[in-house]
């Protein structure tokens, strides 16, 4: 979707500031953000694809005026009421009312630095052959989803060379909203800066994404 997150190439909302020796976390909630979130990811109820969608689809004033684990709360909030562990009277009262989901699973305090080694791999085996091949130019789909798409926008109906041919991993676009995982191989496509920027653009520059087989055409 085009949503408040899908920044690139906007104007208007002043330069990038790296902050130098940024910490981690820059306030101790920040940490049991993170770490609720983890935990309730845990649960089996939603996958990463629709944790991130739910994020993108925050209203742009409210995502705008948050911080980055602010966001991932606000997020977190609604998948917690979407998939019935809690309700809104219980996030406004703070506390559990009533019986709610019952989890796939919970994350156990001892288990969690082997379940974060683990990771959450998405790599998945694809039947079919991939359609391009290293060095064949490419065009990115100029579409405009509601739903997730990790197609950045500023990158759609682009021209590019395919740089390399990744494995199968599992379509975004469908996960994030319960279609199954159905993984397509992914690619990385180069872009030259002027294609990407326009006018202006550095040409000593490249920008690269990787992106799923339905993204590309043959250009």
């Amino acid at each position: 979707m085009n949503g408040p997150h899908d920044l690139g190439g906007q104007m208007g909302f002043g330069p990038v500031a790296p902050e130098r020796d940024e910490p981690v976390f820059h306030a101790e909630w920040e940490k049991r953000a993170l770490g609720v979130t983890l935990c309730s990811g845990a649960l089996g109820a939603w996958s990463i694809d629709e944790s991130r969608h739910m994020r993108e689809s925050l209203h742009p004033a409210d995502y705008y005026a948050s911080s980055y684990y602010q966001i991932w709360i606000k997020a977190l909030e609604r998948l917690l009421v979407r998939h019935g562990f809690v309700d809104e009277a219980e996030l406004r009262a703070g506390e559990a009312m009533s019986p709610g989901a019952v989890p796939k699973r919970v994350l156990r305090a001892a288990d969690v630095a082997a379940v974060l080694a683990r990771g959450g791999p998405c790599n998945r085996p694809v039947e079919a052959l991939p359609r391009f091949a290293p060095g064949d130019r490419v065009r990115t789909r100029n579409f405009h989803p509601t739903g997730h798409t990790r197609l950045p926008r500023y990158a759609r109906g682009k021209t590019g060379r395919v740089e390399a041919v990744r494995e199968g991993f599992v379509l975004p676009d469908t996960n994030a909203h319960g279609h199954g995982e159905q993984p397509e191989h992914v690619y990385t496509v180069v872009f030259d800066a002027g294609e990407i920027w326009g006018e202006g653009a550095d040409p000593s520059l490249t920008i690269s994404i990787d992106a799923w087989e339905r993204y590309l055409e043959p250009a």
